[in-house]
């Protein structure tokens, strides 16, 4: 399989995008400087939520952090309001995690700006190239497990 130099591009791209992409969410992203934390463990709550909450090892594991790191950014959310602890229904032993309400809303405003971003950086595109470049964008998402 012949190399194709998509790798700089991609990063360049996740490098400008995670130095930037909280402004657009929130104008208060100065006086609330752990909102970029706080959206991804939102999105990895998530991605991670069964039937009964999501654990604090899922969000671990689909942030590729350790128990203590991952933990630690739940207890932040947690104290923001943006998710809810109790116990496991199937196992007492375990304390499961649920977005609230105002973690929806964080995650709905913060999926908005990204659907917006990316018509406009792609604004110029034929409809066919950017469902196209979506659908590859989708692909690597699902085939990397994001």
């Amino acid at each position: 399989m012949a190399s194709v130099a998509g790798g700089p591009a991609l990063f360049r791209l996740v490098r400008y995008w995670s130095r930037r992409w909280a402004r657009g969410v929130l104008v208060d992203v100065e006086e609330q400087p752990s909102l970029p934390q706080h959206v991804l463990a939102l999105e990895a709550v998530n991605a991670c939520t069964g039937a009964d909450g999501a654990t604090v090892g899922e969000v671990a594991r689909q942030l590729g952090l350790d128990h203590s790191g991952a933990s630690r950014m739940v207890a932040a959310v947690e104290a923001a309001g943006l998710v809810e602890r109790s116990r496991s229904s199937s196992d007492g032993r375990r304390s499961t995690v649920r977005i609230t309400g105002t973690g929806l809303q964080l995650l709905e405003t913060s999926r908005r700006w990204q659907q917006t971003m990316f018509d406009e950086l792609t604004g110029s595109w034929s409809d066919r190239d950017r469902r196209q470049f979506a659908r590859y964008l989708d692909r690597l998402a699902a085939e990397v497990g994001a």
